[in-house]
């Protein structure tokens, strides 16, 4: 039993590991972010729908509201990647993770517009965490300043993020993760295509094996072991463990991309993961008192 909680629980952590490399690799890719995200989403989609053909994984939508529902949390999915990796081209990879890392906060936030729950203070106490966070994580205001504007698109990513979850959590909890990856990457790849015709694609020749590498170890490989950890542990563990994915970020884009964070970098990020840390565990009490 315990070699089988073990054996869990790498896997997990693997798949924080591999989800990680979208950030660096978003970062070095030479493309424009939209044409990033087609190739990702195009190739991640043969992938899906063959893994899930091998494992005989049902693709059939049970209504129409629910494919309604997969088509805009699919345009989510593209506004959030698309605006993650412009954080990434405008700052670097510590500052475009850190600032997507606000995303549980601000799902908390927002969960009273979407599910009739009251606003907890707890939340809003963590809001104003995240905010000082962000202060000292930016080294400016300015609006000219490349890192104020990565900021900005890491935030407004995180709340594209948190608006699809809060969407999928309301109404396709009935369905494979799996599969609603693969119907979001494919009505991606349809919705995107017109941007091969007007954005610099020129660079796919030399830029194809990071391309596959994101689509397939990233989107694939990394989305999948997440889902599957879930039958496994509580989804309150897997936020706080893959609350590691902006550290390992960091320390793959000191590597390959040379770059090195600021103590501001650190400071912030730590008050933005603790707030990580922070709501799931005090979201996994409240499971475990109720």
């Amino acid at each position: 039993m315990k070699s089988q909680h073990s054996k869990h629980l790498f896997q997990l952590l693997l798949a924080t590991l591999f989800i990680s490399t979208s950030a660096p690799l978003g970062k070095f890719i030479a493309m424009p972010p939209p044409v990033i995200i087609w190739w990702r989403s195009a190739l991640a989609m043969v992938f899906l729908y063959l893994f899930c053909r091998y494992t005989k994984i049902d693709l059939k939508i049970k209504s129409r509201k629910d494919g309604l529902t997969f088509f805009i949390g699919s345009l989510f999915l593209g506004a959030h990647w698309i605006t993650y990796y412009y954080a990434l081209k405008f700052s670097n990879v510590a500052i475009g993770m850190l600032s997507l890392y606000t995303y549980p906060v601000i799902t908390s936030l927002l969960e009273p517009i979407f599910i009739k729950v009251k606003l907890n203070p707890v939340h809003i106490l963590l809001g104003l965490i995240v905010l000082l966070g962000i202060y000292i994580l930016a080294p400016d205001f300015d609006l000219q300043s490349s890192h104020f504007k990565g900021i900005v698109f890491g935030l407004m990513s995180s709340v594209f993020y948190a608006i699809r979850i809060l969407m999928l959590k309301q109404h396709i909890v009935k369905y494979n993760g799996i599969m609603l990856m693969f119907y979001q990457v494919f009505i991606l790849s349809i919705v995107l295509f017109p941007v091969l015709f007007f954005m610099d694609t020129s660079n796919i020749q030399t830029q194809f094996p990071y391309i596959i590498v994101l689509a397939l170890v990233s989107t694939v490989f990394g989305h999948t072991m997440m889902v599957q950890s879930f039958k496994y542990f509580a989804v309150s563990t897997s936020s706080i463990i893959s609350s590691a994915q902006p550290i390992y970020g960091i320390i793959i884009a000191y590597f390959f991309l040379n770059e090195i964070p600021t103590w501001n970098t650190f400071f912030g990020g730590l008050l933005i993961l603790s707030t990580v840390v922070i709501e799931s565990v005090r979201s996994r009490n409240i499971v475990n008192r109720g």
